[in-house]
């Protein structure tokens, strides 16, 4: 899986939907409601790390591949939508 840019792209995004989603579920909360601010701040800065790396095997992946732009835009748009990058992922585990 990690020999193709695609492959790649692939783990990065799923590595970048879960810390999204720790981000939203665990880390969110915790600054709210038990007064955890912390959370969010390691969190938000890991996550923001990974989205980086998201955006460049993105094009990477987009560029070996030779993606239609439609795709790019797709994987793009998923990146903000929570489970986005699961659903991506499933599509692309379909045409590999």
């Amino acid at each position: 899986m990690l020999k193709t840019a695609v492959g790649r792209f692939r783990v990065i995004a799923f590595v970048e939907g879960l810390s999204f989603l720790i981000l939203l579920f665990i880390a969110m909360p915790l600054k709210y409601w038990a007064d955890m601010p912390g959370a969010v701040t390691v969190t938000g800065g890991i996550h923001g790390a990974l989205f980086g790396l998201y955006m460049l095997a993105m094009l990477h992946a987009a560029f070996e591949a030779k993606w239609r732009w439609t795709r790019l835009l797709l994987a793009f748009v998923l990146a903000f939508i929570p489970f986005g990058t699961f659903y991506l992922d499933a599509k692309l585990r379909k045409q590999t």
